[in-house]
Formats: structure tokens, C-alpha cells, sequence
């Protein structure tokens, strides 16, 4: 993990960079890609629901946050930054 140095803005984890451009950009661009954020999530939920089942679901979610924590953790980091650089690109 980066060294965090809240005064430096090259420095610092991905994810204290989202909260820092989220808490300072237009509220407009911020809100509207929060909930493109929450839409994806939701759709993504309904998808697999209709593949494997409610149940099932829950199961399958507990597991990967337990055995693939490096996998979440990498992959909100992606999430993080692809999301930053389109508000900031907007913000602009």
C-alpha cells in the first residue's frame, strides 16, 4: 500500500484520493457518478440473482470478501481511480 501523506496529492491510497476529489468537485458530477456507481451495482446484483438465485448469491459474495480480499481491494482501487479521472475530466 502507498504511503498517505493527506497534503500531498500524488500521494496517498487510491481510495483517500476518491474521498478528496469527492468531498472538493461540482456536487452535480459527484452525485451523478455515485449513482452510476449504485445503478451498475444494482444491475450487476439483478444479474446474478437471476443466475444463481438469492441464496446462493449471499453465499458466493460472503466467500469472495473472505477468500479473495486482495482481488476486492485491487479491483476497488481500479474502480477508485477510473472513477476520479472521469470527474475530474468533467470537473475541468
Amino acid at each position: 500500500m502507498l504511503y498517505e501523506d493527506e497534503d500531498d496529492f500524488f500521494m496517498g491510497s487510491p481510495r483517500s484520493k476518491f474521498f478528496d476529489i469527492l468531498f472538493n468537485a461540482n456536487k452535480e458530477l459527484v452525485k451523478t457518478k455515485l449513482l452510476e456507481i449504485v445503478d451498475r451495482y444494482s444491475a450487476m446484483e439483478i444479474l446474478l440473482e437471476k443466475q444463481v438465485g438469492v441464496d446462493a448469491l449471499e453465499g458466493m459474495i460472503r466467500t469472495v470478501l473472505m477468500d479473495e480480499m486482495d482481488a476486492v481491494v485491487e479491483h476497488n482501487n481500479d474502480l477508485f481511480i477510473s472513477s476520479v479521472g472521469e470527474i475530474l475530466t468533467q470537473n475541468e
